[in-house]
C-alpha cells in the first residue's frame, strides 16, 4: 500500500506542479510583458522550464515506484489462485472448463496489475486535480468558473448510465474470451481426432462462431466507449468555447486582466488531460473489477473436500481398506436418477488383492475414487485401518494410497520427474538421496515394464511434451503405472492401468505386478479376464452395491451375473485382440507395398 500512496503522491505532486505553471504565466502577463520589463522575463522563463521539468521527473518516479510492488501482487494472487485450484476438489473441475480457469490466471489477473500500477493512482489522482482545478478557476474568476462547472453536469449524468452497462458488457467480453480459450486448448489436445475423423473445419466454424460472437461484443464495448468519449471531448470545448466569449467580455469590462485571462484558459488546458482521461480510466476500473470479481468467483468457491480441524496420523499403516455402507451421488446428478453407490460394503484385508469387476457404468472408478477422496462419499465411510479417510489430512491420505488410472496424465518434465512425483523426498541432488532414487525408479520402470524410456532421446531426462502425447497410449499407461509402483504406498488403486497394453506386455506387467502385491494391499479395476487372475479375491458390483464376494472360481460357480460380466470382458478382449491383429496386418502389407 505505501507503493500505491506513494505513487498517488508522486503523480499528485507532478499534476499540482502543471496548475502552477499558469499562475506563472499570469506574472509574466500582468508584470513584465504589461511593464516592459524584458529582463524579469528571463528569470520567470527558466522557473516554467524548471517546473515542467520537476513534473515530467515526478511521473517518471510514479511509474518507478509502482512497477515492482503492482507485479508482486500479480504473483501472490496467481499464486493464491493456483493453490486455490490444486485444493478444490475433482468435482469443481468437473464442471468448470480450463480455458476459463486459465484466462483468469493470465489475462484477468494481469488486467488487474495493469489497472494497480496505473488505473487506480490516475483515477484517484485525476479526480482530485480536477477539484483542485476547479477550486483554482472559481478563484480566477467565479463567474467563468460556475459556468465550466455547469457545463461538466451532463458528463456526471452519462458516466452513471455508462457504468451500469459497460459493467454488464465487459462481464459479458471477459467470460466470452474464456469460453474461446477453452476451444482452443480442446482444439489442441483434441487435434489427433480431428484429423482421424476429418472434422477440422466443423471445429473450425464452431470456433468463427465464438470468435465472432466475442467480436460482436468488443464492439459493443468500443460503441459504449466511444459514446462517452464524444461527451468527454465535446462537453469541455463547448464549455471553454462559452468561457472565452464570457471571459473577453469580462476583460473588456475590466473585471478580469489579461494575465488572469490567460491563466484561466492554461489551467483549463492543463485540465483538459484528467478531463478526457476519466472515459478511458472508468472504462478501465469497470473491467478490473470484473477481473477481479472473475478471480474471486474461484477463491470464494466452498470446498467441501478439505482436511478436518483435528486430523488424526497413521505412523504405520497395515492397509486394511475397508467400503461400509457407502452412498454417493454426483453433486450435479438429478435426484430421480439415485445413487450410483447404493450401500456398498467390502473389505479388503491387509496385504490382499482384490479385483473389482462389473458391467460399464456400474460405478467401479468411482469407487476407487473414493479412496483418496477425489470425490467424499455422501453417505457411509471408506476407512484405513478403522479410520475414516476424512480424518487424514489429504497429503497423508495419497501418501498411503496411490492411484493409477486408465486415462494416464504425464506432466510437461522428464521421465524421473513424473515417475517420483509421488516420492518428494528423492528429489535432493545429494549423491545418497540421488542414489536412492535411481533404485527406486529403477525398480519401478523394471516392474512396469517401462524400459523403452533408457532408449529415449536423452534417457530418463527426456521431457515427454504435454501430457506427454510424444508417447504412445501403452508407454505413458506404464510410466503411470512405475509412478504409481514408485510412490510405495500402503494400498495401490489401478483403475485398468493395463487397457493400452498389448497381451505380451500385459502378462509381463502382471508377472512382476505379483512381487510388489505379494506385500501390498491393492483394489484393481479389471477390464480384462487376465486382470481378475492376478486376484486374491474379486467383488461384483452390480448396481450400486456390492453382490458378491469371492475368488473366480467361487463366483463363476455361484453368481450367473459374474459369468456375464466375465463373458462380456473375454468378448471384449477377443475384439480388441482381432482389432489388434488387422492393424499388424495392414501395417504388414503397407510395407511390402512399399518394398515393392
Amino acid at each position: 500500500m505505501w507503493a500505491l500512496a506513494a505513487s498517488a503522491a508522486a503523480a499528485l505532486l507532478a499534476q499540482l506542479v502543471s496548475l502552477t505553471i499558469p499562475q506563472v504565466l499570469q506574472w509574466i502577463v500582468d508584470g513584465p510583458l504589461t511593464d516592459g520589463d524584458r529582463g524579469a522575463i528571463v528569470p520567470l522563463s527558466l522557473l516554467v522550464f524548471g517546473l515542467g521539468a520537476l513534473e515530467a521527473a515526478m511521473f517518471a518516479l510514479r511509474r518507478w515506484i509502482v512497477l515492482t510492488p503492482s507485479t508482486r501482487v500479480e504473483a501472490r494472487m496467481r499464486n493464491a489462485l493456483y493453490a486455490k485450484l490444486q485444493d478444490l476438489p475433482v468435482s469443481f473441475h468437473d464442471r468448470w472448463p480450463s480455458g476459463q480457469l486459465l484466462s483468469r490466471a493470465v489475462s484477468d489477473l494481469g488486467l488487474v496489475r495493469r489497472w494497480l500500477a496505473f488505473g487506480l493512482v490516475l483515477l484517484v489522482v485525476n479526480l482530485l486535480v480536477i477539484v483542485i482545478g476547479a477550486a483554482i478557476l472559481i478563484s480566477m474568476s467565479w463567474v467563468l468558473g460556475l459556468v465550466y462547472l455547469a457545463c461538466s453536469v451532463p458528463l456526471w449524468i452519462v458516466g452513471y448510465r455508462f457504468e451500469g452497462r459497460y459493467s454488464e458488457v465487459s462481464r459479458r467480453s471477459q467470460d466470452q474470451s474464456g469460453d474461446l480459450a477453452t476451444a482452443v486448448e480442446e482444439s489442441v489436445h483434441g487435434i489427433r481426432v480431428l484429423k482421424a475423423f476429418g472434422r477440422g473445419k466443423h471445429a473450425l466454424s464452431t470456433f468463427r462462431a465464438q470468435a465472432e460472437s466475442l467480436r460482436s461484443t468488443e464492439i459493443e464495448k468500443a460503441r459504449l466507449d466511444a459514446n462517452i468519449w464524444v461527451w468527454i471531448l465535446v462537453v469541455p470545448a463547448v464549455a471553454l468555447a462559452i468561457c472565452l466569449v464570457l471571459g473577453v467580455w469580462l476583460a473588456a469590462q475590466g473585471e478580469l486582466t489579461v494575465g488572469e485571462l490567460v491563466a484561466f484558459f492554461a489551467t483549463a488546458t492543463v485540465l483538459a488531460w484528467p478531463i478526457e482521461s476519466i472515459g478511458f480510466l472508468l472504462a478501465f476500473s469497470l473491467d478490473a473489477r470484473t477481473a477481479t470479481d472473475r478471480f474471486f468467483d474461484i477463491l470464494d468457491e466452498p470446498n467441501r473436500v478439505g482436511d478436518p480441524a483435528r486430523p488424526v496420523s497413521i505412523e504405520r499403516p497395515r492397509g486394511e481398506l475397508a467400503f461400509t455402507d457407502v452412498h454417493f451421488r454426483y453433486q450435479d446428478s438429478p435426484e430421480r436418477f439415485g445413487d450410483l453407490l447404493d450401500g456398498v460394503d467390502l473389505v479388503l484385508r491387509p496385504g490382499e488383492t482384490m479385483a473389482l469387476v462389473g458391467l460399464t457404468g456400474c460405478g467401479k472408478t468411482t469407487m476407487t475414487a473414493l479412496t483418496t477422496r477425489l470425490y467424499d462419499v455422501t453417505g457411509g465411510s471408506v476407512t484405513l485401518d478403522g479410520v475414516d479417510v476424512r480424518a487424514l489430512t489429504r497429503e497423508e491420505l495419497r501418501r498411503h494410497i496411490a492411484m493409477a488410472f486408465e486415462d494416464a496424465t504425464l506432466f510437461s518434465a522428464s521421465v524421473r520427474e513424473n515417475v517420483l512425483l509421488g516420492r518428494p523426498e528423492l528429489a535432493g541432488d545429494d549423491p545418497e538421496t540421488r542414489a536412492e532414487a535411481d533404485r527406486v525408479l529403477t525398480e519401478a520402470l523394471r516392474i512396469a515394464q517401462a524400459g523403452f524410456a533408457y532408449d529415449l532421446p536423452e534417457g530418463l531426462e527426456t521431457k515427454v511434451g504435454e501430457e506427454g502425447m510424444s508417447l504412445s497410449g501403452g508407454q505413458r499407461q506404464r510410466l503411470a503405472l512405475a509412478r504409481a509402483v514408485a510412490a510405495d504406498p500402503a494400498v495401490l488403486v489401478l483403475d485398468d492401468p493395463l487397457s493400452a497394453l498389448d497381451v505380451a506386455t500385459e502378462e509381463k506387467v502382471e508377472a512382476e505386478l505379483r512381487s510388489v502385491l505379494a506385500d501390498t494391499t491393492a483394489l484393481i479395476v479389471a477390464h480384462r479376464p487376465s486382470t481378475v487372475m492376478l486376484a486374491d479375491r474379486v467383488a461384483l458390483l452390480e448396481e450400486g452395491r456390492i453382490t458378491a464376494v469371492g475368488t473366480h472360481q467361487e463366483l463363476l460357480r455361484d453368481s450367473e451375473h459374474y459369468r456375464f460380466v466375465i463373458s462380456s470382458l473375454e468378448d471384449e478382449e477377443r475384439r480388441a485382440e482381432a482389432q489388434e491383429a488387422d492393424l499388424f496386418d495392414d501395417d504388414l502389407d503397407d510395407r511390402k507395398e512399399a518394398v515393392r
